[in-house]
């Protein structure tokens, strides 16, 4: 039988762009990349573990902030290029910004606008890691 890890057309450094949404809504809250590893964690633990490429290293979403996104179903694409997960956002807030989404900003008049509040200053929500900045991303 084929592993189903095999089926991914992973990227030439082995990675695949995950695009989180709500499993209720179905807004979109974030994009990020995962490793096979990662993926198969993800569909094995029931919550999203991606890879920081900035990190180089596994990143159990919500391991720093609380804001854990539990995993309701997976997708692939047509092109098997492309993963979705269906979450619930524990907390509220999927963002390193404080933010529900990531994608707050759209384009209006030739410009980026900010259309989505801050929900919790996220220098509240990393300081207990040192630093006060967020490390997510």
């Amino acid at each position: 039988m084929k592993d189903w890890l095999d089926e991914i057309n992973w990227n030439a450094d082995g990675l695949v762009p995950a695009i989180a949404q709500d499993h209720r809504t179905g807004r979109v809250l974030m994009m990020a990349w995962m490793n096979r590893e990662a993926l198969a964690l993800t569909a094995a633990e029931n919550r999203a573990i991606y890879w920081s490429r900035s990190r180089g290293k596994l990143w159990r979403k919500g391991e720093e902030s609380g804001h854990v996104q539990k995993l309701h179903e997976l997708r692939l694409d047509c092109d098997a290029d492309v993963v979705i997960l269906m979450v619930e956002q524990l907390g509220g807030i999927a963002c390193h910004t404080g933010r529900e989404s990531c994608f707050y900003r759209v384009f209006e008049n030739g410009a980026w606008q900010t259309v989505d509040p801050v929900l919790k200053d996220p220098d509240a929500i990393y300081s207990h890691v040192g630093t006060g900045k967020p490390h997510e991303h």
